[in-house]
């Protein structure tokens, strides 16, 4: 993964940050510190941004579009 491609995870999470709690929002923290920082994550750390990317893209809520003018 470069640093451009974990920039880009982490702004994906940094928008979906308000649904975190707990463990998850201070894991997220740390690797937007890191991030800032220009530190490249390990190969543990990734695995973990990828698995809060995928939990909270599916916890996003979905608007209803069907009639957006009703």
């Amino acid at each position: 993964m470069t640093q451009t491609e974990q920039h880009q995870l982490i702004q994906e999470l940094k928008d979906l940050s308000y649904l975190m709690k707990g463990k998850d929002l201070h894991d997220f923290e740390m690797f937007a510190k890191r991030d800032k920082d220009d530190e490249d994550l390990d190969e543990l750390s990734r695995r973990h941004l990828i698995l809060l990317l995928e939990k909270y893209k599916a916890l996003k809520p979905k608007r209803n579009v069907k009639n957006p003018f009703e």
